[in-house]
């Protein structure tokens, strides 16, 4: 299923909520290689979980943390226009409402 991008290309929308998307100037290899460590670290996360294992757990917390980071979805915004940075809010409280009831609207 594919999330409907904001025009900007900065948030895509789940539910109504922004979540930032991948720095588009990372190249595609070390796009990859990100992806693919951050895709391990959900899944020791979810083994951990699964085992009860609360050390093994916070460890691949802090690995999701790690590739989110290097893949610019956390840390810093990869923008260097000055706007602020609306991940993980509510779309219709940011400058992208109207944007999204377009969207309904369609």
């Amino acid at each position: 299923m594919r999330y409907p991008v904001t025009p900007d290309g900065r948030y895509f929308v789940v539910r109504g909520r922004l979540w930032r998307c991948t720095d588009p100037a990372l190249d595609a290899e070390t796009r990859a290689v990100h992806t693919r460590e951050l895709m391990s670290a959900r899944r020791a996360k979810q083994a951990a979980l699964r085992q009860e294992n609360a050390a093994a757990r916070e460890a691949a917390r802090q690995r999701v943390d790690a590739a989110k980071r290097a893949l610019g979805e956390r840390g810093p915004v990869w923008w260097t226009d000055g706007a602020p940075d609306y991940n993980r809010h509510m779309a219709r409280n940011t400058p992208y409402a109207a944007w999204l009831a377009s969207l309904a609207a369609t």
